[in-house]
This record gives structure tokens, sequence and C-alpha cells, in this order.
């Protein structure tokens, strides 16, 4: 049976130096387990940190009233210690798709976990698009961060 939700594998990797070349990607021989893996499922890193601060810089372009997120992402990204933090923390595209199906998702993370026990990564997470079990937008004027 096919799950009817879609499914977004991330990770975070131990340092800024690592993180840098993986935002950068360097292909150098620490890294080359790590995007040896990544081109067999045909995946790409993106930086969180870049990812907010493309938002932030398209609804700066085009209207910050279409952006929901646009005040918490705005102060996350200017925030030292949360800056630090996402600079660190990539989300996995399959074939250019932000989500992808369970087995693509499942097999990704599974062929990750041995780059944790080399203090590659720190960690791994799976998410889906279940809306009961992620967070929602904040309402206008509550965003927290």
């Amino acid at each position: 049976m096919t799950s009817q939700w879609q499914y977004q594998v991330r990770f975070d990797v131990t340092n800024s130096a690592i993180a840098e070349a993986v935002r950068r990607s360097v292909r150098d021989q620490a890294l080359a387990p790590l995007f040896d893996i990544l081109v067999r499922h045909g995946a790409a890193p993106k930086c969180q940190f870049d990812a907010f601060s493309e938002y932030v810089a398209a609804a700066e372009e085009r209207g910050i009233e279409n952006y929901p997120l646009y005040a918490w992402t705005r102060t996350t990204i200017e925030d030292p210690a949360k800056k630090e933090k996402y600079l660190k923390s990539f989300t996995l595209y399959v074939d250019e798709r932000e989500v992808y199906a369970k087995e693509i998702a499942d097999a990704l993370e599974a062929d990750l976990q041995p780059l944790a026990a080399t203090g590659l990564i720190s960690r791994i997470s799976k998410y889906d698009t279940n809306p009961a079990k992620n967070p929602q937008p904040p309402q206008p004027g509550s965003e927290r961060s």
C-alpha cells in the first residue's frame, strides 16, 4: 500500500567547516561518501539558512503580506545562534522535488545512517506532509522564534 503522504529527509552536519563544504559542493575526500549517496539517490542538499534567506528576499521583493512566515524567518536568520544552527542543517531534494515517496525517503535515510556513526552527520530526520503531525504557519502577528 502506498502512503498518502510525501516525505522529506533532512540532516545536520557536525561542524561549520563541513557545512560550508556541503553548501559549496566541495568534493573532497572526507565528503565523498556523502556525495556518493546523494548522487545515487538523485538528491541535492539545500542549506536551511540559505532557504530561509531566499524566502526573506522573495518576500521583500514581492510583498511580505503574501509570506506568512516572513517575520519569524527574518528574525531567525538575524539571530547569530540560529544562523549557526541552520547553516549546519540541510534539506534533501530528490530529483529537484522538496517532498517524495516514503520508499525514497526510507532508502535515503538508511544510506545516510552510517555517516552519523562516522561523525560527519550529527542528526538525520524524516518528515512527512501529514498536517496533523506538523506545525502550521503562525497567524499574522503571532510569530515566535
